[in-house]
């Protein structure tokens, strides 16, 4: 289910509170086209879950719930950043 207003704009206050902690600030993007970033990446997950879903091999596509395929889908995405950031969201992860 796509996100509402409120917890998009939760998304990208988040984004900015990270961000602003890090090194790698990202300049000349107005907070509300970050806002709009967010509602971008939130209307193509919304587009794409079909897509997605199709991806996963057939038993996890079958047996996995939404929120078990969600996690896996951001689980992969903080990996692509890095394995201490997906330690530091998910946890223990060897």
């Amino acid at each position: 289910m796509a996100l509402d207003s409120t917890d998009r704009q939760r998304v990208a206050t988040g984004l900015m509170r990270y961000w602003s902690r890090l090194f790698e600030r990202v300049t000349d993007i107005s907070k509300y086209e970050l806002l709009a970033a967010v509602g971008a990446m939130d209307d193509w997950i919304e587009a794409e879950q079909s897509a997605i879903n199709a991806a996963f091999p057939a038993a996890f596509r079958e047996n996995g719930t939404l929120a078990q395929k969600t996690l896996l889908f951001c689980a992969v995405a903080a990996a692509r950043v890095s394995i201490a950031f997906l330690r530091r969201v998910f946890g223990g992860v060897d």
